[in-house]
């Protein structure tokens, strides 16, 4: 609960961090890696670039509306790790609630904690992670919204080859109904966070976050876990499935029909052609 801006600035100092820049208030991500799958259609939303931490808050505190918007993102890893009173401030995390969290629900291992710092007002669009996540808020107030796995087909994911893969399509300040019909009929479940509040977000759940404004800016935690082995079907599998292993399971089929094909827009006419007439 100390890690407000000039303790964090004290002790991460000149070490590089990463920050997307944004002219609006929305960070969707995208993975650059796929944008020439695109044909030349996409645009990015955001810019990252590389800056020093103090740097960083330099810009964070004098930021005023109309400057483009920061939201820092940086894994807690030796690269940005070079001070001992944050590698013990880290060593007396409680790792034994944690440790019980992920033994009673059967999560895999820890893969990372991701630092990040928005500027008020941020918004992170609905999206959901292949990773079990306990979001820790650490500074300022987040709103969460969130809808579980059975929701699928009224958010609108992104194909799986696209850029915004795990994304929805869905602009929730302007939805368009006409063409995503079912998103007229969603509820959602909303949870806000403050200094000290733990948020459990399961794998394939859903979130759209907003940074609020009571204060400039905000800073969380991400303690990130794998996969169990109860994602993965075999023979001690129980039926019916669960909503996140359908999930699992979809994304699998469209991922081989994209190496398959070899070809991203032949993908929706086949399986058209598998449905009509032939499946309700």
């Amino acid at each position: 609960m100390k890690w407000d801006s000039h303790y964090l600035q004290e002790n991460l100092g000149d070490s590089p961090c990463t920050v997307y820049l944004s002219k609006t208030h929305k960070f969707k991500y995208f993975d650059a890696n796929q944008t020439k799958k695109c044909d030349n259609d996409f645009s990015p939303p955001t810019e990252q670039i590389v800056m020093r931490f103090q740097e960083f808050v330099k810009r964070l505190k004098s930021w005023k509306e109309g400057d483009k918007r920061l939201y820092m993102q940086e894994p807690l890893n030796e690269k940005i790790l070079k001070s001992l009173q944050l590698v013990n401030d880290i060593l007396t995390f409680n790792w034994g609630w944690a440790r019980m969290q992920q033994k009673q629900n059967n999560w895999g291992p820890l893969t990372t904690n991701l630092l990040m710092i928005s500027t008020q007002g941020n918004v992170t669009p609905a999206h959901f992670d292949n990773q079990h996540n306990l979001f820790a808020q650490i500074y300022g107030y987040k709103r969460f919204i969130l809808f579980p796995p059975e929701d699928y087909d009224k958010l609108y994911p992104h194909p799986v080859w696209h850029p915004h893969d795990r994304q929805s399509q869905v602009d929730f300040d302007y939805p368009d109904y006409t063409k995503f019909p079912k998103f007229h009929d969603i509820k959602g479940h909303e949870a806000l966070l403050g200094p000290g509040d733990v948020l459990y977000l399961p794998l394939y759940w859903w979130h759209h976050v907003e940074s609020l404004l009571q204060t400039h800016f905000t800073i969380s935690l991400n303690f990130w876990y794998k996969a169990g082995p109860n994602l993965c079907l075999s023979d001690s599998t129980l039926y019916p499935l669960e909503g996140y292993q359908k999930m699992a399971i979809m994304r699998n089929v469209e991922k081989m029909l994209v190496e398959a094909l070899r070809d991203v827009n032949e993908v929706g006419p086949l399986l058209r052609t598998i449905l009509e007439g032939r499946y309700n």
